[in-house]
Formats: C-alpha cells, sequence, structure tokens
C-alpha cells in the first residue's frame, strides 16, 4: 500500500515538472545580430520554470540587465553576464527579465531581448489558463466561445513533447500500481 501511495504522489507532482518549456532565443537563428527579438518575444507567453536558451558564438555574449541597462544599451552594471555560447536560464521569478548583447554596438543594433514572466507555469498545449468558472482570464487571447478553433500550440523549441512524456509516466506508474495492487 505504501508503495502505491508513493506512486500516487509521483503521478500527481508529475504534470507540473512537465511543462516548463525551453525557449531558444531567436529560434534557428540564435542570439545574434539581425534577428528583431521584439518579434520574436510576440505571441509567446513565458511562465515561471520556463528556460531560455541563448545559443551564440564568440563574438557575443548575454547580459542580463535592469531595465534602465535594456533602454541605454548599457551593460556597465550586469546583473549576470555570461559567455559559454550555450546559456540556459531558468526563468524562476514573475516580473520582466531584460538581456542584452554587451559586444560595442550590438544591443543599439537590436541584440536585446526583454520577457515578460508570469507567475504560473505553462499550461498544456492547446489548453487555454481557465478561471474556475471555467473561463478564460480577462485579458486572455483566447477567445470567450468556442465558436472558433483554438490557436496552434505555442512551438516548444525542442522542448520535447510534454504530453507523451506525461503519458509514459502515467501509463508507468498505473501500470506499477496494479502489479502491486494486483
Amino acid at each position: 500500500m505504501a508503495m502505491a501511495t508513493a506512486l500516487l504522489i509521483l503521478l500527481l507532482a508529475t504534470p507540473a515538472a512537465v511543462l516548463a518549456v525551453d525557449y531558444t532565443v531567436g529560434d534557428t537563428s540564435g542570439w545574434t545580430q539581425g534577428v528583431d527579438y521584439t518579434t520574436w518575444v510576440s505571441g509567446k507567453t513565458f511562465s515561471v520554470g520556463d528556460v531560455l536558451v541563448f545559443v551564440y558564438g564568440g563574438n557575443h555574449k548575454v547580459d542580463e540587465v535592469n531595465k534602465s541597462g535594456y533602454d541605454s544599451c548599457s551593460t556597465s552594471n550586469p546583473i549576470q553576464s555570461f559567455s559559454d555560447g550555450n546559456t540556459r536560464i531558468n526563468l524562476t521569478t514573475s516580473g520582466v527579465k531584460y538581456f542584452t548583447c554587451p559586444t560595442a554596438g550590438h544591443c543599439s543594433s537590436g541584440m536585446k531581448l526583454a520577457v515578460t514572466v508570469t507567475g504560473t507555469p505553462n499550461t498544456p498545449s492547446g489548453t487555454p489558463p481557465t478561471t474556475p468558472s471555467g473561463t478564460p482570464p480577462s485579458g486572455s487571447n483566447t477567445p470567450s466561445t468556442n465558436t472558433s478553433p483554438p490557436p496552434p500550440p505555442p512551438s516548444n523549441n525542442g522542448a520535447g513533447n510534454t504530453n507523451n512524456l506525461m503519458f509514459v509516466t502515467i501509463s508507468v506508474a498505473l501500470g506499477v500500481m496494479f502489479a502491486f495492487m494486483g
């Protein structure tokens, strides 16, 4: 019985863990000059638990800065600096996060990114967030009626198919639970 209880707890905890999304900044272009990061951000919902993945060459870096540093392209006092070429930044708190490339002239030519992070994990693909009444929250981009098809699911940019992972986890947990009970 203890094993079944432990598996049930694992089963209940797993969906929250698989909802995080890895976003490759700039998609296939990566973190480089010539990408419109304002357009790249539009239509995406960043949530606590998601990860920003910056992929870049040796002449670029990533600095996390405050709003003033972002607006002025000043990296004299960065919050964090990265130069490994494959930087993963876990979004652990809600609010607006600002990033720039500190290489001279890169930020001023558009190599900067601002993302707004919500305090709730992303919902599974294709499922709009809802209020307790079952309606989308105010300000949601989701239509309030079911007369139109749902929007396409957001790209997970290599995060894997969370629905398949959840299905496998549930199937294994149930199989083990029934094996011990039966």
